[in-house]
């Protein structure tokens, strides 16, 4: 909303220095500052409400150190994480753009469907929460919906030639580069892969002519897999204060890299990736997201005052997966959220091979002492803080790996 009034100031009134508002780096800090500021003052504030309409969270005996020192701690923290992030967005980003809309829709779509999963088992004490076949109704409307305007609308386009400008070059000539045409297209990004772009079209190419408009049968249901699976990833995450919200702080903020350079023409130019006009502007979101999720850390870290339950574990997940799909770098997810891939693999690791073994020997086995894999670690004695720092320094090292892939090819 202050972006159309200070554009108002410059464009119409030429007010000095109300221009400032159109850099995205400019709009982008004030989110993250204000994102900060409003889940750390007024988070506090958040908790003393949870606790006194004693939203706790309810402990299933696992068996695991302190765990019985943690019932009662407020939950539904998540609602801190998305209007922490959601005021500044609506304060300093584009809401006209289609990638803004789209996380908007995102945050309160999964927002919702947490809130939904974490009032069940608190108010009506079932500690199954919602059914997990609503879960992956909603996780899929939503693939629906986010696919589906990806694929269709006209605002989302992308340039794969933005033509040989160096951008390094001292010249007193006005050089003026190649304009290449925005098109529609379903390609995206294959990291570590020199000429790294690849069509979901072409899956269909054994169609012969005009298969590129059925692009869509392999794109929809690519998105709806992956924000399932990156959704459910974050959610197993959340096991032990500050895990989740510090590996997805840096995942976000390794996000903020790519859509800033893909969204500018010069960069992606300079560094040969495709240019997706409009994206930029997801560096606002992303800053506040990031904000957001930082200071909620201040309050989520060892040992927490609040938890952020399925209402922030679900939006996380959805809004990193919409993110990544959005700015062509879907398949950079599991090496970005390799922490998410890990926790949700040690999950279906353990549970078919228990099933395995119980069908062939009578007797289920387990590979890890408990899963996800953050429980296996807590059963070998490893106290929460030093496996929260690992898996952070772990989470670091990759995101490191993926922005190398801008030029790592």
């Amino acid at each position: 909303m202050l972006y159309y009034l200070f554009d108002y100031f410059n464009k119409i009134l030429n007010i000095s220095g109300t221009g400032v508002f159109q850099y995205i780096t400019f709009r982008s800090s004030l989110a993250f500052i204000l994102s900060l500021l409003l889940s750390t003052i007024y988070g506090k504030r958040v908790i003393k409400f949870l606790q006194k309409q004693q939203v706790g969270e309810t402990i299933r005996e696992l068996g695991l150190e302190g765990q019985n020192e943690k019932a009662g701690t407020p939950t539904m923290g998540g609602l801190i994480i998305i209007f922490a992030t959601l005021i500044p967005v609506l304060l300093f980003a584009k809401l006209h753009n289609i990638y803004i809309v789209l996380l908007i829709v995102t945050t309160l779509w999964m927002g919702t469907i947490g809130f939904i999963d974490d009032y069940i088992k608190i108010f009506k004490k079932d500690k199954q929460g919602l059914k997990g076949i609503f879960k992956v109704v909603g996780q899929v409307g939503l693939g629906l919906i986010v696919g589906s305007v990806l694929y269709f609308n006209p605002h989302v386009t992308v340039r794969t030639d933005t033509g040989k400008t160096d951008i390094f070059k001292q010249t007193t000539e006005t050089v003026v580069a190649p304009v290449s045409l925005e098109e529609k297209s379903t390609a995206t990004t294959i990291p570590f892969v020199k000429n790294n772009e690849f069509d979901y079209a072409e899956v269909l190419s054994f169609m012969g002519d005009g298969y590129e408009k059925w692009a869509w049968i392999i794109f929809i249901p690519v998105v709806i897999f992956i924000i399932t699976a990156v959704s459910n990833g974050a959610n197993l995450t959340d096991g032990i204060d500050g895990l989740a919200a510090g590996t997805s702080a840096i995942s976000v903020l390794t996000l903020a890299i790519f859509t800033f350079v893909s969204g500018n023409i010069i960069f992606s130019n300079y560094l040969n990736i495709m240019y997706i006009p409009n994206s930029g502007e997801m560096t606002v979101f992303i800053a506040a997201f990031a904000g957001a999720l930082i200071g909620f850390l201040w309050y989520n870290s060892y040992p927490a005052s609040v938890f952020m339950g399925d209402t922030g574990s679900l939006t996380i997940g959805g809004i990193i997966a919409v993110l990544a799909i959005a700015v062509r770098k879907e398949l950079l997810i599991p090496l970005l959220c390799g922490i998410f891939l890990v926790e949700n693999f040690s999950v279906v690791l353990q549970v078919s091979y228990f099933k395995y073994t119980k069908k062939r020997f009578g007797e289920g086995r387990r590979i890890f002492l408990m899963s996800p894999l953050h429980h296996h670690y807590q059963k070998k004695g490893y106290h929460e803080s030093k496996i929260v720092t690992r898996f952070w320094i772990v989470a670091i090292l990759l995101a490191i790996l993926s922005i190398v892939t801008l030029k790592l090819r």
